[in-house]
């Protein structure tokens, strides 16, 4: 990707300026720079390949409790002046935010993974050649490919008056793949930050098997079956799950975890992680407000330890540790091997859920969900796959269908267009509730 990013120094001199030249009783400087590129496909062939750039500095400024803030393209001084004037009329005339707490100091930041060479490297003629070859392998099959090839390379900062200084490069490369059938469809992707790591071939395939055991579907009556959830279904459950231990909910009385810290709200077996170090998830050194991302353990043997605090809330409750969550990782003890071959195994009769997608909150008390199966839905008999069948809307909630785990894979790689990249098992589940069949 063409365009060279802003680099650290650049960006300190950047802030120099700006603090130098405040009035403001605190001053924050953003930084967001990114060389971004997608390639996409449908219908067999190559519909878009694209490169933008996208600069942006944001600085924000308070005089006591009133703030406000500016954001420009241009790193010029004068402009950088004139940003920062305009951010400090915005703060002079807007009304004292009660929750409003000045920037954090210095703050200690781990080594994380989160730039490969080899992701901004790759230009056009690579993901090209990603999305042909996935383009080949469906056409081979007489299936219809569409879906994407993309990488990023950004430069992220933050820093304050206060001596708070973070500055970081981040890459992501993304890859998804549909290959559609007369009446079936097969889906699979990746994200991760290694472009090589992308696996073009591998997920095609995955997707191209899915797409024919697909093919010609039964219509099998809804009701409570034992599902099989590949890792893709089971991190959408988890993600709308996650959004919830809002800490700020919690203590208003109004979060289905209420009461719950502490207590067991899933099965004993699994524990919920953030792993920022590991090479496969999106972890990153800091977060927007400059805080530490963390190692920490969210639920720990299927017990509620921690919830997600923004800082007023965590001031409130005297929370000094404030856990994050952008590298989830969903691990288990007494896990069968990787293969979700092994559930299908041992499942008399159930239903196996590739996906799901559109999954929307019904009641935000118990957390009951909807969402509807795609991309691949099979009944399972006597421990094989034996019919495709039409989809299924679903009523559950991850608060009751966690609690009834019957076995689970060791934990993979899932990503979704509705969730964040996370590493989550396969899981078997009894009695979840598929409410209606879909006319698709």
């Amino acid at each position: 990707m063409s365009g060279s990013q802003i680099d650290r120094d650049e960006f300190r001199r950047t802030v120099e300026l700006a603090l130098q030249a405040s009035s403001g009783d605190d001053t924050i400087v953003y930084l967001a720079d990114s060389n971004a590129g997608t390639t996409r496909f449908a219908n067999n062939q190559v519909i878009q390949n694209l490169n933008s750039r996208r600069l942006s500095i944001a600085i924000y400024v308070a005089f006591g409790q009133q703030h406000g803030s500016a954001t420009t393209t241009d790193l010029s001084a004068s402009s950088v002046r004139d940003t920062l004037r305009r951010a400090e009329h915005v703060a002079r005339a807007a009304p004292p935010d009660p929750e409003y707490l000045p920037p954090v100091g210095p703050q200690p930041y781990c080594d994380v993974p989160a730039a490969r060479p080899e992701t901004a490297a790759a230009g056009p003629q690579r993901r090209l050649a990603g999305a042909r070859e996935a383009i080949e392998l469906c056409a081979q099959q007489h299936l219809t490919a569409a879906g994407l090839v993309s990488n990023s390379s950004a430069a992220v900062g933050v820093a304050a008056n206060t001596g708070l200084f973070g500055y970081e490069q981040r890459t992501e490369a993304r890859f998804g793949v549909t290959a559609t059938g007369e009446d079936s469809s097969g889906w699979a992707a990746n994200v991760h930050r290694s472009m090589d790591h992308l696996a073009v071939d591998e997920r095609t395939r995955v997707a191209i098997d899915k797409a024919k055991r697909a093919a010609h579907p039964q219509e099998i009556a809804a009701g409570r079956y034992t599902v099989i959830l590949e890792p893709a279904a089971v991190a959408g459950l988890l993600s709308a799950m996650m959004w919830m231990l809002d800490a700020k909910s919690y203590y208003k009385g109004d979060s289905p975890f209420q009461g719950k810290l502490g207590q067991s709200i899933m099965d004993s077996r699994l524990t919920l992680s953030n792993r920022p170090e590991h090479p496969d998830l999106l972890g990153t050194r800091f977060t927007h407000e400059g805080l530490p991302s963390r190692e920490c353990t969210w639920i720990a043997g299927g017990v509620l330890r921690e919830l997600m605090y923004d800082r007023y809330t965590a001031h409130q409750h005297q929370v000094e540790r404030i856990c994050t969550c952008e590298a989830p990782y969903l691990s288990g003890k007494g896990s069968v091997d990787g293969r979700v071959e092994d559930l299908i195994k041992t499942t008399a009769r159930g239903i196996l859920v590739t996906n799901f997608w559109y999954i929307r909150t019904v009641n935000p008390i118990d957390l009951t969900l909807t969402g509807m199966t795609r991309d691949g839905t099979f009944l399972v008999e006597g421990g094989e796959i034996s019919t495709p069948t039409r989809n299924f809307r679903f009523h559950e909630s991850p608060l009751r269908a966690f609690r009834r785990i019957d076995a689970f894979t060791t934990a993979a790689e899932a990503s979704t267009t509705e969730s964040n990249k996370m590493l989550v098992p396969a899981l078997k589940i009894d009695d979840f509730n598929f409410s209606s069949v879909t006319r698709f």
